[in-house]
């Protein structure tokens, strides 16, 4: 045989081999690569709630307190005003990172931090958001990171010890209506540089810090609770209730309280959400019941003092 015959007699062979080490290899692969999706089905089964995928590769279950009836200075407050609490699942290497926030009445609080505490999910805030809400509702940040499925599952079992509702919402009827409410949106979005939507009868704006926000290394998105968050909730006649949260550096947190005070919005809470967050931010919590238009342009005001993204 000559040698020309013998190479290609020899790669004849081997190319079987090849291909089957190949295979071999990428099979040894996958389930490596797999391994790293959390199992979004599991953390909905676990946790008696779906979600829904958000950008940046975010699952997040929304638990508004529906079962709770809030009044503040005579307004009956919308679950999706000031009474949503919500779980956030992210990629985390092999596993995942879980972020919340959760309302909680009084005699829900101790046993809830007990539950989760003992389960190893962190505590990293206790608070109020409003002032003379009846009844008083408090907020519990939580932090937790491992198995998706049994972070899920730990904290389904620290939700059971309150009455928040882990049930689905009925789907909407198929050609029902776009959502309307009694305000006018394309103001508010021209004056807030910011496109907001409905959400439960109320007017939702979330606005983007322009640095990225990191906690223990790990980026922090939008869906995470990093964004400036403002809501209105029409009370009649041109007015709005409204509440959110301001996301701050130290070096803007009284520029933006002086702008809220000056133009009689309440400032009800300032604190922290996360423990390990670059840069350090702070929270500030809002209300005030009013002309839709002159808060609007108050809280632009505001905006202007923070370093946050510019659509207008």
């Amino acid at each position: 045989m000559t040698s020309a015959a013998t190479n290609h007699h020899l790669m004849s062979m081997m190319r079987p081999v090849h291909a089957a080490a190949v295979a071999g290899l990428l099979f040894m692969i996958a389930p490596a690569v797999n391994a790293a999706e959390p199992d979004w089905n599991g953390i909905a089964s676990a946790l008696g709630k779906s979600g829904s995928e958000m950008p940046g590769g975010v699952y997040r279950v929304g638990l508004p307190r529906t079962d709770l009836h809030v009044t503040l200075d005579g307004v009956e407050l919308k679950p999706t005003f000031a009474l949503g609490s919500w779980l956030a699942f992210q990629r985390d290497g092999d596993a995942a990172m879980v972020m919340g926030d959760l309302v909680l009445t009084e005699t829900e609080i101790a046993p809830v931090m007990t539950k989760l505490a003992e389960a190893g999910i962190a505590i990293t805030a206790l608070h109020n958001h409003l002032l003379r809400a009846q009844p008083a509702t408090f907020y519990m940040h939580v932090l937790g990171h491992g198995d998706p499925v049994k972070l899920a599952g730990a904290l389904h079992d620290g939700l059971a010890l309150s009455k928040t509702p882990l049930v689905n919402p009925q789907p909407a009827a198929g050609g029902s209506a776009p959502p309307r409410i009694d305000l006018d949106t394309a103001m508010l979005d021209q004056i807030l540089g910011a496109k907001g939507q409905i959400a439960g009868g109320v007017y939702q704006a979330s606005i983007r810090r322009a640095e990225t926000v990191t906690d223990n290394g790990m980026t922090v998105p939008v869906a995470m609770g990093s964004a400036e968050a403002i809501n209105f909730q029409p009370t009649g006649n041109g007015k709005a209730a409204i509440t959110g949260d301001f996301v701050l550096t130290a070096a803007e947190v009284n520029p933006v309280l002086r702008i809220l005070r000056q133009n009689g919005i309440e400032v009800t809470a300032l604190h922290n959400h996360m423990l390990n967050d670059v840069p350090r931010l702070f929270f500030m919590h809002f209300w005030a019941n009013d002309d839709a238009q002159a808060l609007a342009k108050a809280l632009r005001a505001a905006l202007d003092k923070i370093n946050v993204t510019r659509h207008s």
